[in-house]
């Protein structure tokens, strides 16, 4: 145990948990079939349905 603490000394820790974050949101929204598949052919219709999956995820249920 002592050897895992002294190696993450360096380690920045809210570097760490933003990305965590950021790669749980990207794994949220590979669950929205239309993204994970990308249905649309157009840039701008794909880039409305993740704001719209965003939207989904970051209201309340």
């Amino acid at each position: 145990k002592q050897n895992s603490i002294v190696g993450n000394d360096g380690m920045d820790w809210c570097l760490y948990q933003y990305r965590h974050l950021v790669e749980n949101v990207f794994a949220r929204l590979k669950h929205f079939r239309a993204i994970a598949t990308r249905y649309d052919e157009l840039k701008r219709n794909f880039e409305g349905v993740v704001a719209l999956a965003c939207a989904f995820i970051w209201l309340p249920m």
